[in-house]
């Protein structure tokens, strides 16, 4: 065997040591050093010392050991070159941990006492040290214990550092869950988030309580309750339940938060009744009660019926992390003071303490970019210069341009516009460089007048008439708010800015790209996916699960630790999805919506078909996109001249899709924490109608006592930016009909479906033929996707995170890992707290009453073109032939 290096310790040859649960272990002090230096439990600086006292463990690491002392070299071996296998083309699994699992296996001794050279990776391990010098786990000072510690991370925990720093390797069945207090706090806040969230979305800037901002109320709610409330057991219909069982527990705090994150949104279909119902959109009047409950109830649960379907693919696999849902389970762990407070590189601070400090100062610096110094929120210093040039603006302004700006931001709210301390860096680099690519197509666009475009904004999502005004939408409709030809014939079809066109084309390539794309590269896992799906189909409808519950996966730790509690039966989401079905065909049926019931089971379909590759792609990347625009084009096209059908069957087939993918983030932040499935599916069903019934009543109240209400100038600035980008669309796509607008006046929009399917031959080619190391990190979906992020938004709000992700998600991660573990995610947590109660405080005190600060530091960044001042168009329409610009007058499309 070849013998590799040694790290010259003072503690490395020690005699065997007790545990601490009376069982001796045959390892020696350095060894047990060794594993809780992997498990990030100690440091590198407390390792090389060797001073850690050992004799009281905690219960996971002392389960580690346990492993690792019992397990055989060779099933160690078979779980290394089986991992080896698995995560060959894995972006999450680490690079150097890969490494050192090639290094380890290559040790495998092919002859027993054999000595082999060992030259071969000595190169390897210096330049490791030479790199990781805060890595000494990688570094083989002990092959065998080595061996074993790395098949027992990757076989009993997580082969992800991110799930390991925020779970744990057993679990404790005894801790309290379903408690009475648990769901009444947690529906109570469900209850108050969605008066503030459904009462707020219409306003621009919008103000929410967001789930983390949620967390940290849930903290001092279940500690009082546990302090004030008497201990006795209380008997309502059968049910007996004990009204104070005792210390507020981790798992009551986890799933208090479960329940309200099903409702921290507004369900989608209240966009469809603003337009529906108010005057100034179509102002239709057999909008009843009735029909907004068919319609929200349906478009809600459809979405949670398909979470079924979903939990083989996106729940129990271990590549499935969810990068953005693992902030809230490290917040949680935090409030809960769960937390070894251990030296990490010199830093002694506690998670939760850690969490305090940065949410407080967070709270007060807030106060500065947004109400004191606003320049350094908006923070576009080029335009400064000659903020009249309409040049200098068009590619670095970030109110109206392009926002290129190598700084253009010191507010956390845009700094992490793009989740910079959440997704894995390398899915934030794709998608940047899709912006920066973007950039250059939109400015070659623009300056090429391709179709018009340089006589409107470079970069706005509004739709210009041929004067270059803003589109008046209700010109072209009749007195029954229907599109009318002879007033269209008048006024001309709509024109796009020029990033407007470049996004809509960037949605037309991504959608046949995407699936086709993530079929070629991962055709193993989907068709694993699809088989999963089909299996979870028939096992619905029988009485026993083919292959168990967990299916493939039951060998997966977490899932093992999940069979301990009884799953939630399959047919209880079918009949969700029967009973969500007979509602919308009910709402289609017996309403004047429009719509033709096949239109209802075609958004079904075409939702079922997007799912599993949008969800896959989601859960390893953290990047997401919807399928409005894709519906609204083939509703558009199937059923002209209708918008009422198209934002019908909008709503479906853009919610479905993303409330499936809501349901399923929480089932996997269950799946994490050890949550029982059928609290959470209890958990989530209540609140989902908690919210539903608040959103109603707040949506109706708001339509008849508000006055002014969607106006750009409403006093309270409940202007409805959702809304009123609801009503355009549907105008665009339904009344007028992509038909005319792409057909007649934007053609090359079709072929960019086309191109998406080419584009699938070079970059499958590449991912498989191309450098290592590009290759690894190539996600072509996720580049295109950077097209997206325009109009209205720009560069300015990814650059800043751009750097941010940089120094914490690779930098850190790489050369301080034990940092990265313990803080990062509360880091990005206790910012945004912060920013979240400062904006309700800011709101509520200085701002709702109009108290302006009027001085340099909040004007400069508005002045010229920036503020609206000015003109922000390079050609002026009205010296163009005739006066107009675009297709003549007689030939509209």
């Amino acid at each position: 065997m070849r013998e590799p290096d040694n790290i010259e310790l003072q503690h490395l040859h020690e005699p065997e040591v007790e545990s601490t649960s009376d069982r001796k272990w045959s390892l020696s002090r350095s060894q047990i050093l060794l594993i809780l230096l992997r498990l990030g439990i100690i440091s590198d600086e407390v390792y090389r010392r060797g001073d850690y006292p050992i004799q009281a463990l905690p219960e996971g690491a002392e389960y580690i050991i346990e492993i690792i002392n019992r397990m055989d070299v060779s099933e160690a071996i078979e779980i290394l070159r089986n991992a080896l296998v698995e995560h060959k083309n894995d972006v999450n699994f680490l690079q150097e941990d890969y490494h050192l699992l090639e290094r380890l296996v290559h040790l495998i001794p092919q002859h027993e006492g054999e000595e082999e050279d060992k030259s071969s990776i000595n190169s390897d391990e210096n330049i490791s040290h030479e790199f990781n010098k805060n890595k000494t786990y990688l570094h083989i000072s002990d092959w065998s214990l080595q061996s074993r510690l790395e098949a027992t991370l990757i076989h009993y925990h997580s082969p992800y550092p991110e799930i390991r720093a925020i779970t744990d390797p057993i679990d404790d069945t005894e801790i309290f869950v379903e408690t009475f207090r648990c769901y009444f706090i947690g529906f109570f806040w469900t209850l108050v988030g969605s008066i503030i969230n459904s009462f707020f979305v219409h306003r621009m800037p919008n103000i929410s309580l967001s789930s983390h901002t949620i967390q940290i109320l849930l903290l001092p709610c279940g500690k009082l309750w546990e302090k004030t409330v008497p201990n006795m057991r209380i008997s309502i219909a059968g049910i007996s339940f004990d009204l104070n069982p005792g210390p507020w527990t981790y798992k009551e705090m986890m799933l208090s938060s479960i329940i309200y994150s099903c409702s921290a949104g507004v369900p989608y279909s209240i966009y469809n009744i603003f337009v529906m119902k108010l005057d100034r959109f179509y102002g239709l009047k057999w909008v009843t009660v009735t029909f907004q409950v068919l319609l929200t109830i349906s478009t809600q649960f459809l979405g949670f019926g398909f979470a079924m379907i979903m939990k083989k693919v996106c729940v129990y696999p271990s590549k499935a992390l969810w990068p953005t849902i693992l902030p809230t389970i490290a917040l949680n762990r935090a409030l809960m003071n769960e937390d070894a407070n251990n030296s990490v590189y010199g830093w002694r601070i506690s998670r939760f303490g850690f969490f305090v400090v940065v949410g407080v100062v967070s709270f007060f610096y807030n106060w500065i970019p947004s109400y004191l110094f606003k320049a350094l929120s908006t923070f576009n210093w080029p335009t400064w210069f000659n903020p009249s040039s309409i040049h200098l603006v068009n590619i670095t302004g970030t109110i109206t341009g392009l926002g290129l700006n190598p700084w253009p931001t010191f507010d956390w709210n845009i700094l992490d516009a793009g989740g910079c301390l959440t997704i894995p860096f390398y899915t934030y680099v794709n998608r940047y460089i899709g912006s920066i690519i973007g950039f250059f197509v939109i400015v070659i666009v623009y300056y090429s007048n391709n179709y018009f475009t340089a006589y409107f904004p470079i970069n706005s999502n509004k739709l210009f008439n041929n004067k270059a005004e803003i589109y008046d939408v209700h010109s072209i409709l009749n007195e029954k708010s229907q599109f009318s030809d002879d007033k269209y014939q008048q006024i001309g079809p709509p024109y796009f800015s020029a990033a407007n066109l470049v996004l809509y084309g960037a949605h037309f390539c991504l959608y046949p790209f995407a699936i086709l794309y993530q079929f070629v590269t991962e055709w193993d896992s989907m068709k694993a996916s699809f088989m999963s799906v089909w299996i979870s189909f028939s096992d619905a409808f029988k009485s026993k699960h083919s292959d168990g519950p967990y299916g493939r996966y039951a060998d997966d730790p977490h899932c093992k630790m999940m069979s301990k509690y009884e799953d939630v039966p399959d047919w209880w989401f079918i009949a969700i999805i029967v009973t969500s079905t007979l509602f919308a065909v009910a709402a289609v049926l017996f309403y004047p919506t429009e719509t033709p019931v096949w239109g209802i089971f075609f958004t079904i379909l075409i939702n079922f078909v997007f799912l599993i590759p949008l969800t896959s792609i989601a859960s390893t990347t953290g990047f997401s996109f919807g399928l409005n625009v894709l519906v609204e084009l083939i509703v558009g096209y199937s059923i002209p001249n209708s918008g009422i059908a198209l934002i019908t069957l909008k709503a479906f087939g853009y919610n479905i899709d993303s409330q499936a993918s809501n349901y399923i983030t929480d089932q996997k932040l269950a799946h994490y924490a050890k949550i029982p499935p059928k609290a959470i599916f209890k958990g989530q069903l209540i609140s989902t109608l908690i919210n539903i019934i608040v959103s109603l009543t707040v949506a109706n109240w708001q339509l008849a006592n508000i006055p002014d209400i969607c106006d750009a100038h409403q006093k309270d600035k409940l202007s409805c930016p959702g809304a009123n980008t609801y009503f355009y669309s549907s105008i665009q796509y339904g009344e007028i009909g992509p038909k005319k607008v792409f057909s007649g006046l934007y053609p090359v929009l079709k072929w960019c479906f086309l191109l998406g399917v080419l584009l699938v031959f070079p970059c499958v080619w590449f991912k498989k033929r191309g450098p290592i190391k590009l290759a690894r990190y190539f996600q072509p979906s996720v580049l295109i996707g950077g097209f997206l992020d325009y109009a209205p938004y720009n560069l300015s709000y990814f650059t800043g995170g751009l750097y941010v992700s940089y120094f914490f998600m690779y930098w850190i991660k790489k050369n301080y890992l034990l940092w990265w573990e313990k803080y990062n995610y509360i880091l990005t947590s206790a910012l945004s707290a912060g920013v979240a109660f400062s904006s309700l405080l800011i709101f509520f005190t200085v701002q709702y009453n109009s108290h302006k600060l009027v001085w340099w530091g909040n004007t400069i960044s508005e002045q010229g073109i920036e503020g609206g001042q000015q003109s922000s168009v390079w050609l002026d329409a009205s010296k163009a032939p005739d006066g107009y610009v675009g297709i003549r007058k007689g030939h509209f499309p």
